[in-house]
């Protein structure tokens, strides 16, 4: 599958930027539409908005001035006459369109001023008779320097050339009613004339259908081998004595709920076992995680090893160290707080702690994967938000331990169709209950222009006790822009409510000052705290109800629920008011739609995953499981329920099959089955 291509190196070059590197590549490199040269229409029959082929003698050519310099021809055929109009010619143009040549013109017919016209139709010499195309001329992506002639010819010479031969068993294609794979290839390059160009743009041709379950097989079967890789090696077996976990679950002021217990058995299964657990944590706003976490960490800590917590930010990785050591120091385990803005004495104090073993639970960002850090004995690697790390920094953290049991958590739920397809290679527990007494949140969608509202809003809910945020826009392409933005803010709303007390956070902040912010926030010593996005995540005051989120037409729908998230989390009615500044474009019309319409997490998710596609959607996670090109696991979700039952299948009674399904599908990207 991967044959080289014969051409000089700056086409291969070019070639490599469509993705194209192999003669298989090539074979995958579908068009993007089709020309219909299968046939000629008189030119009196010829309609307007419709494209066509005529073909006729040149009766008059001239290159005009004015307004404007174009080359002007006359088409005549024994049914009537149209100009043909090139606004960019060269010589080669106008020779070719000289007085009495015999052309074939392709392109769609316009009223002009004169009369119809083709503007820069594709024209073809006929000599002696050329003959018609046999099938829709496909039209294949390209760039500059790669022209779809050449592309025409290279694709045409792999189909000839290559055995494409079937990778799946005649029973696989019997049950699914699948074509060939040759026959599906060669409809979607060389489509017969029958096929109109509307058809061939419709998922549910057969031929699409069979690319499509190709890929998606080729997905699960490299998903399922990379799980059966991991579970290959041995990992430190976790089973505690339950002192520990029994001391914490006393001290805690609630009690778990059923999802809760249920998702820390199947963790605590997992963690009892001699291969690595690899499990995905997910669960909605506020639906317990961090509880689950520590339990996790503390079956780690009963067993003789110790924990380690990664999260992708430090205010974030902050609030997780405060809570955990809250909960645990009173039972004598040791949490050490590392991340890159530590004094360094305080940084070799931590990484020394970790070393030697008297650290038991490390909590931090990145840092704990840097060289320096070593551990004395990891068993268990917790990583949250664990889509907004890259492959590597995940596996630089397992990495510390010997095949240490690795649970990833996230606030941002997984489409169903999702963790089928791109999370197959994990086990996968979801808590789908929140813990009682949370109240629900009531969305406001508000105009800029009403700005004076939403703060006499504000000066009402901190009079009756409570307390607000007030998160300012994110500015992707200027972090200073973004600090001076919520300054600003911070400062016009102190001169605004002089009678509160106002607080600011942002991530240029040091940890210190952050950290001492948070805390008067949570003390009620700060009744309006003014943000950045730092705090979309892991922020838990009960006392605050009202949650202001100015430009949320700039946010994404995870960030926006995240941000909502931070409110509710108490007996108190909360309100979230997403300040938007008009005029709208279409997809900021639609994210809002849905987080004012939606409150569950998943299904917030499964809008985004329609708005934006997988491929923004997954984040980080594509650096380390191939995107799909061909399938939409939303759109195809019966082709999907079909791979994923099959590819046990055919790894147990059609091992060759699979082998070469795979080397197709996957050759030269092998590192996928790694991440």
């Amino acid at each position: 599958m991967t044959a080289p291509i014969s051409a000089p190196p700056t086409t291969l070059k070019k070639l490599a930027k469509l993705g194209i590197h192999s003669r298989f590549d090539l074979v995958l490199h579908l068009p993007l539409r089709y020309e219909d040269e299968t046939h000629l229409t008189q030119i009196r029959d010829a309609r307007a908005g419709t494209p066509v082929v005529v073909e006729g003698t040149i009766t008059d050519a001239q290159v005009q001035w004015k307004p404007r310099k174009q080359l002007i021809a006359t088409l005549e055929d024994d049914t009537g006459q149209l100009q043909l109009r090139f606004l960019h010619f060269y010589p080669n143009h106008i020779k070719q369109l000289s007085k009495g040549a015999r052309i074939r013109a392709l392109g769609e017919i316009r009223h002009g001023f004169h009369g119809d016209e083709l503007v820069h139709p594709k024209v073809r010499e006929v000599v002696d008779g050329t003959p018609l195309a046999d099938h829709l001329t496909p039209v294949y992506p390209a760039l500059q320097g790669i022209t779809q002639p050449m592309l025409r010819r290279l694709v045409s010479q792999s189909l000839d050339d290559l055995i494409l031969a079937d990778t799946l068993p005649d029973a696989l294609r019997d049950s699914l009613h699948l074509l060939p794979f040759r026959d599906a290839i060669m409809t979607l390059h060389r489509p017969p004339p029958s096929l109109s160009v509307t058809q061939l743009s419709d998922g549910a041709l057969p031929a699409w259908q069979r690319l499509k379950f190709d890929e998606l097989l080729a997905q699960q079967l490299s998903m399922r081998l990379a799980y059966r890789a991991r579970r290959a090696h041995n990992a430190p077996v976790l089973t505690g004595t339950g002192t520990l976990t029994r001391a914490f679950l006393a001290q805690l002021p609630f009690s778990l709920t059923r999802a809760q217990a249920r998702v820390m058995a199947e963790i605590s299964h997992d963690l009892a076992e001699s291969h690595p657990m690899h499990r995905l944590l997910q669960g909605d706003v506020g639906s317990g995680k961090t509880v689950v976490a520590a339990l996790a960490a503390l079956t780690a800590i009963e067993a003789g090893y110790q924990a380690a917590l990664m999260a992708p930010t430090e205010i974030l990785a902050e609030q997780h160290h405060l809570k955990l050591a809250a909960w645990l120091e009173p039972l004598g385990v040791h949490v050490t707080w590392l991340t890159g803005s530590l004094k360094k004495s305080h940084k070799q104090a931590a990484i020394a702690d970790i070393a030697a073993g008297v650290t038991r639970l490390a909590v931090g960002t990145h840092a704990l994967f840097q060289d320096d850090v070593a551990f004395e004995r990891l068993g268990l690697a917790i990583i949250d938000e664990q889509h907004r790390f890259g492959v590597g920094q995940r596996l630089a953290l397992t990495d510390k331990g010997a095949a240490p049991h690795q649970l990833t958590m996230s606030a941002t739920p997984i489409p169903r169709t999702l963790a089928m397809s791109y999370y197959a290679d994990l086990d996968v527990s979801v808590i789908d209950e929140l813990p009682p007494g949370r109240t629900p949140i009531t969305t406001k969608l508000i105009s800029t222009a009403r700005r004076g509202e939403v703060v006499g809003a504000i000066r009402a809910e901190i009079a009756q006790g409570r307390q607000a945020y007030w998160v300012c826009p994110l500015i992707e392409e200027s972090e200073t822009l973004e600090l001076q933005n919520a300054v600003a803010t911070f400062e016009a709303l102190q001169q605004t409510l002089p009678e509160l007390r106002v607080g600011l956070v942002h991530g240029r902040m040091k940890a210190d000052d952050k950290a001492a912010m948070m805390a008067a926030f949570q003390a009620n010593e700060v009744q309006l705290l003014v943000a950045t996005t730092v705090i979309e995540v892991g922020v838990d005051v009960p006392n605050a109800t009202l949650m202001v989120i100015e430009h949320a037409e700039r946010m994404g729908l995870a960030q926006l629920h995240q941000l909502r998230g931070r409110v509710g989390r108490g007996a108190h009615a909360s309100r979230c008011v997403l300040l938007f500044e008009e005029p709208l474009s279409e997809l900021a019309k639609a994210r809002l739609k849905v987080i004012y319409q939606h409150t569950d997490g998943f299904e917030i998710s499964r809008q985004d995953l329609l708005i934006r596609g997988p491929g923004e959607f997954l984040g980080a996670r594509q650096s380390g499981a191939p995107l799909l090109r061909f399938a939409d696991p939303e759109q195809d979700d019966a082709l999907l329920e079909a791979a994923k039952d099959w590819a046990p299948r055919l790894l147990s009674d059609y091992p060759e099959y699979a082998e070469r399904h795979l080397a197709r599908w996957l050759s030269g990207r092998e590192q996928f089955l790694k991440a």
